[in-house]
């Protein structure tokens, strides 16, 4: 799996932020549309895709794009 094929995929799961402007760095809870649903929604992306259920505390310890993709690949 590559960064860039996750950033899609983590985009698709918001409303209104293109992958075009989320980079490996993005701290995501600071997007505009970020919102507890959308945490819902990257949380089923990912144990849909990947086949890999994220620990809540995994996930609220994650800041950036880049620290959910690392998880994902341990």
């Amino acid at each position: 799996m590559e960064i860039k094929d996750f950033i899609q995929n983590f985009a698709e799961q918001l409303d209104d932020t293109e992958a075009e402007a989320l980079t490996p760095e993005t701290e995501f809870r600071n997007l505009d549309d970020w919102s507890s649903l959308a945490a819902l929604s990257v949380i089923a992306m990912v144990d849909e895709e990947y086949g890999i259920s994220i620990a809540s505390d995994t996930f609220k310890n994650a800041k950036t794009i880049q620290d959910l993709f690392d998880q994902i690949n341990k």
